[in-house]
């Protein structure tokens, strides 16, 4: 990398028509819309359990406590909806709020009784998707709100409908790529080692997961690297690279053969050590709380810790289309093997100017979806 390049901040424009305002009726509108359709995913999960609901998640939460939050989210969808009316602007959206509220009251709300359920398997992970959206959209975008990088940028920023879409199809897949991934790591059974594995059961939850971190990004690191110097790699994750404005929404965009492969690989490591189910669970919500935090709009001074763990400012750059920090960062938990095979990159007091792909790719998800055989197919003409 030459210390010669000279970075440049990035300028972001307020973009007054996406912005939220207070008085306006747009956050009234939107919040109902969200509530009302998160309300009547969640009665309809409440009503076939078995086909839209995953066996993992539900071991994870209490059903009947999960229904007063239910509860609180239908009537704040009904109160934001006629807010709208009220303030005399955004008045469909709180329409459409009020409408999907009031069909999620007709098929029983959150009365619904809580039974045991029938295990399938294959079912749509709608659990998965609420849960996750209302945690994420909370915790990530306070952050983002209170320690942005960059302050002018909008919730609802260009492409952002999008990456939407990507969140929620990665989501409600969870159960095929778990069956996926289960299913390909059990092909190494042949590698499994019984003495081994006490040993690590043998040892502290805590260093057990720190060699899980170890071993699992070692193996992410190279398929993440693969992925960037294979030729006929590159069009698949270039879809993931796609994003050129970052936030909590922009890590959910990957193509759906990267998604379904990282999760596979990923599975090795864990599937060999054959640690305790606490640690499991420890490094499965580390890694996926980071995932998001890496890609989000926060500025936060990390400290030593950037130098240990994988940070925003550190996979910004990585996302960077500037020539000193392409095919750099390859890491997905810890600098450590970035650092030890030479494609470590982050300047101490910059960020990146620019994000995205060299090449532009379509903007949309069928687009985005064919890319790597359209881009194969321009290459051969």
């Amino acid at each position: 990398m030459s210390n010669d390049y000279q970075y440049k901040e990035r300028e972001v424009e307020l973009d007054k028509d996406r912005e939220f305002r207070l008085g306006e009726g747009k956050i009234s509108g939107y919040c109902s819309l969200f509530l009302g359709v998160m309300s009547l995913l969640a009665v309809l999960a409440y009503l076939y359990p078995s086909y839209l609901t995953t066996t993992e998640l539900r071991q994870a939460y209490d059903a009947k406590e999960l229904q007063v939050i239910l509860k609180y989210g239908m009537y704040f969808s009904l109160f934001f909806g006629v807010l709208t009316f009220v303030l005399g602007k955004y008045r469909r959206m709180g329409t459409a709020g009020i409408l999907f509220t009031l069909t999620a009251f007709a098929l029983g709300g959150y009365t619904i009784p809580v039974g045991p359920v029938e295990a399938k398997t294959m079912s749509l992970g709608v659990d998965w998707l609420i849960l996750a959206f209302l945690g994420s959209a909370f915790v990530f975008m306070t952050l983002e709100k209170l320690f942005p990088k960059y302050k002018n940028q909008v919730i609802l920023r260009k492409e952002w409908g999008l990456d939407l879409f990507y969140f929620c199809f990665n989501h409600l897949a969870i159960s095929a790529i778990l069956i996926f991934a289960n299913y390909h790591a059990a092909h190494f059974d042949w590698a499994i080692s019984p003495d081994l594995q006490k040993t690590i059961q043998s040892i502290p939850v805590i260093i057990q997961v720190v060699i899980i971190i170890l071993c699992a990004d070692f193996v992410l690191y190279w398929e993440h690297r693969l992925y960037h110097e294979v030729r006929v790699l590159w069009p698949v994750h270039a879809v993931h690279h796609s994003v050129e404005t970052m936030d909590w929404l922009a890590g959910s965009r990957g193509h759906f053969i990267q998604v379904f492969s990282e999760r596979a690989m990923v599975m090795i490591p864990l599937y060999l050590l054959g640690a305790d189910k606490a640690a499991l669970d420890i490094y499965v919500a580390f890694a996926a709380l980071q995932a998001v935090l890496i890609h989000c709009n926060v500025k936060i001074p990390f400290g030593f810790l950037k130098y240990i763990f994988v940070t925003p400012q550190f996979h910004h750059w990585h996302h960077s289309s500037e020539k000193p920090a392409i095919d750099t960062n390859y890491s997905a938990h810890l600098v450590v093997f970035d650092r030890l095979f030479g494609t470590y990159h982050m300047p101490k007091e910059h960020w990146p100017a620019d994000y995205g792909t060299t090449v532009k790719l379509p903007n949309s998800y069928i687009g985005q979806l064919m890319y790597p055989i359209t881009a194969l197919l321009k290459k051969k003409s």
